[in-house]
């Protein structure tokens, strides 16, 4: 079993990680109370990805949870790519980091992927990523310090 290294570019605003969030109301040593937002769940293994997750679902309408109904996993993704973002995990497995991101290009070890910004530019402005994210953050009672969405390029070993 080998190691994956990728890189990552994604278009979206970098939410930090439990040692320094990047989001306004993050205490002085960077930590931030996501219990004081209803969407966020501690129980029953439920993490902060899946919790954002289900959040941002549930504001475009799907709120299934009984993953044993025929078609339930095709309704999800397709209810996941009408969202049009995600929370991209960085750094690593053990450590992780998160983007919201409405677009994720990803190079693995040995891949070269060809990044073409002026298609990219277009592409944010016609599938209207920063309104998605704004929606998003929106949905989630968030707001990042960084000053608007970006294009980021983060790394990931695991």
């Amino acid at each position: 079993m080998g190691t994956s290294t990728d890189a990552i570019l994604t278009y979206g605003y970098n939410l930090g990680n439990d040692d320094e969030w990047k989001l306004e109301g993050a205490g002085e040593y960077g930590g931030y109370d996501f219990t004081a937002h209803d969407w966020y769940s501690e129980d029953g293994g439920t993490d902060l990805v899946e919790s954002i997750e289900t959040k941002l679902l549930a504001a475009h309408g799907f709120t299934e949870t009984d993953w044993q109904v025929d078609g339930f996993y095709q309704r999800q993704t397709e209810a996941k790519a009408a969202m049009g973002v995600e929370v991209v995990t960085h750094c690593s497995g053990d450590y992780p980091m998160y983007v919201l991101a409405a677009k994720k290009i990803t190079a693995s070890r040995g891949d070269c992927e060809v990044v073409d910004f002026d298609a990219l530019t277009r592409e944010t402005v016609e599938g209207g990523y920063d309104e998605k994210l704004r929606a998003a953050l929106t949905a989630l009672g968030l707001t990042p310090t960084q000053d608007r969405a970006r294009w980021l390029l983060c790394s990931y070993w695991g």
